[in-house]
């Protein structure tokens, strides 16, 4: 960072030079100035320190290009801002100096400041996004304008420039006054409503600067997303280490499932579906007391980037949330807060669910077949490892890892690595799917969020699992292994978990599924224990869920690869196309071998068109 104590000609020079020569000038600036610039892009947010304009300054730190005046020398400002101008409009053809600042207290009008006639387009937009505020934030009221004046400051500020000079240095000057909501008349601050606040501007500012940069100059910057910072501040990269250390610290799947589940599966059945041994957990490996405090000496509210802010501020209480149910298994606390991390099940849903069962029937396995036709735990782990294989032809670092275990219930990856029962059996034909689903889905977007420089990805946002598991499942669909039965059992999860809402125990539950929906015994005791663990665990309806959501979503006209590039949810597709066009994140490492067949674009294609999920089983 550049420290300069004086803006005398030598020093602007210096900064200028630092602009040609660097991808990020940062600068402390007299009388406690700062100035960011990462990239040369056609505009500067300015903002003058004022002591008694609390916060307002929090809303141009997140920008890419800022400059905050500090309370001494604004001569030299101006000279600086006169010199950066100058040589930037030469590159791009013009150059916009827009100066936020607060209004009166009490005040109701977003005041925009600027020359109608020559930016017409840029300050309407400006307007109609900022005029968009009261669909956002109720009991606001609040409007705004465009005036077209040669006074684009604060009332008894000073002039950044004359218009003289701003046609010399070839800019257009714009100011934004702010009414400031975000505190009260007796010095009050109010967090919540300024962080969304600020970031309702900062998105409205985007999208203006960017029809500027588009229509006024020659800019190439892609779209309005890509505005904001490409290099974040280690502030974020500290909390994202933290965050990922927390949740590193235990493995909730495995910590929420019972140690004695083959005990309790076999006295169920040797009772005659009547006695239900209590479940069994492993210890905890944490102290949830002192990994919440942790969690919430996190500064999160310290993290002026919107999309990041965004991303932690949902962690943190998911994390909370799972930490709370891990000190609360095998109680009823436990299924509560399972309904709040899962979001219940909505009516929808149940009708898909309802849907599957009703036009596909149970297909009766038979397990007596020849060996031939079956392949145990050892055998699906050395298909795995022949994926892992054309994982690291794409990527020599890749590494994989296959557990057999005999106190696991069901196939699972955890941070990376992929856990089978070691009674496990499965039809051959309907292994690569379970491939597909476990390595070519979960371990390779773990592998590519490991890629990614936010420690999140790999470890998954919040509320990522309806989309992993919906990916996982339509890659099933893509190699011809979504089977009739499979279909069915995430039906039956959903089902269940509407039964166990309902009030269900674990004997009712078994029960429903097998006279109502005709599954099996065996099956039935699946899905009935998964969704009795811990006390009722809802986790199991996110696979229909996830499938739904995803089909809807490329109906919509959403792109299927981008999604593969780390664990994530639907309702992340925005802020990860943002930071990738902010250069921030980038496209996935490694591609799973399903998108390489012939019929895959066949099959998204009938995805796209409306094909229900009854339709997608194989033959």
């Amino acid at each position: 960072m550049l420290n300069i104590s004086e803006l005398s000609k030598e020093s602007i020079k210096k900064i200028l030079t630092n602009l040609k020569e660097e991808s990020e000038t940062n600068c402390k600036l007299p009388g406690g100035g700062l100035m960011h610039i990462e990239k040369e892009i056609p505009y500067l947010v300015i903002y003058r320190k004022k002591k008694k304009d609390l916060y307002t300054n929090r809303m141009v730190i997140s920008e890419s290009s800022y400059l905050i005046i500090g309370e001494k020398d604004f001569e030299g400002y101006r000279e600086l801002i006169f010199a950066i101008s100058d040589k930037l409009s030469v590159k791009f053809e013009s150059y916009m100096l827009l100066e936020m600042y607060a209004g009166e207290n009490g005040s109701s009008t977003f005041l925009i400041k600027g020359p109608s006639r020559k930016l017409p387009t840029t300050l309407k937009v400006l307007q109609d996004e900022l005029n968009k505020i009261n669909r956002n934030f109720s009991g606001l009221y609040l409007k705004a304008e465009i005036q077209d004046t040669k006074e684009r400051q604060a009332k008894d500020d000073e002039p950044l420039l004359s218009l003289e000079q701003t046609k010399r240095c070839g800019a257009v000057l714009l100011g934004l006054e702010i009414p400031p909501v975000y505190r009260g008349d007796s010095k009050e601050f109010y967090p919540v409503l300024f962080r969304t606040y600020r970031d309702f501007i900062i998105r409205a500012l985007h999208i203006a600067l960017y029809d500027f940069l588009r229509v006024q100059t020659s800019s190439s910057v892609p779209s309005y997303n890509a505005l904001g910072r490409q290099v974040l501040k280690e502030k974020v990269f500290e909390i994202d280490r933290e965050l990922s250390k927390i949740e590193n610290s235990y493995q909730f799947l495995w910590l929420v499932s019972p140690s004695n589940i083959y005990d309790i599966k076999n006295t169920f059945f040797d009772s005659n579906y009547d006695k239900v041994l209590d479940y069994h957990y492993r210890l905890l490996p944490i102290d949830p007391d002192v990994l919440k405090r942790k969690l919430y000496n996190l500064k999160i509210e310290d993290v002026d980037d919107p999309a990041m802010s965004q991303i932690f501020r949902e962690k943190r209480e998911e994390l909370d949330q799972q930490i709370t149910m891990l000190n609360e298994r095998g109680t009823r606390n436990f299924f509560y807060n399972s309904i709040r991390l899962h979001k219940g099940i909505g009516r929808e849903l149940c009708e898909e669910a309802e849907q599957v069962l009703t036009e596909i029937e149970e297909a009766q396995e038979k397990y007596e077949t020849p060996d031939k036709d079956l392949i145990d735990s050892r055998e699906f782990s050395s298909l795995a490892r022949k994926e892992f294989e054309y994982f690291r032809n794409q990527d020599e670092n890749f590494k994989g890892k296959v557990h057999i275990r005999k106190d696991v219930n069901i196939m699972m990856v955890s941070q990376g690595e992929l856990y089978v029962p070691e009674d496990y059996k499965m039809k051959r034909k309907e292994s690569e799917a379970l491939i597909q689903h476990e390595v070519g889905t979960h371990m390779l977007t773990y592998y590519n969020g490991k890629k990614q420089p936010l420690q999140q990805l790999s470890i998954g946002l919040a509320d990522y699992d309806p989309l992993q598991e919906g990916l996982a499942v339509m890659s099933e669909y893509m190699v011809d292994g979504l089977t009739p039965n499979r279909l069915r059992t995430l039906a039956g999860r959903v089902v269940a978990g509407k039964a166990l809402m309902d009030g269900g125990d674990f004997r009712e539950i078994f029960q429903l599924l097998v006279r109502k929906h005709g599954f099996s015994p065996e099956r039935s005791f699946n899905i009935t224990s998964r969704i009795m663990q811990g006390g009722g665990f809802l986790k199991d309806i996110i696979y229909l869920q996830g499938l739904v959501e995803l089909r809807k979503y490329l109906q919509d006209g959403g792109e299927y690869e981008p999604l593969l590039a780390g664990k994530f949810g639907i309702k992340h597709t925005g802020v990860i196309k943002e930071l990738t066009e902010r250069e921030i994140l980038k496209p996935g490492a490694l591609r799973p071998s399903y998108l390489l067949t012939e019929n895959v674009k066949e099959k998204l294609k009938l995805i796209r068109e409306g094909l229900p999920l009854s339709k997608m089983v194989s033959k």
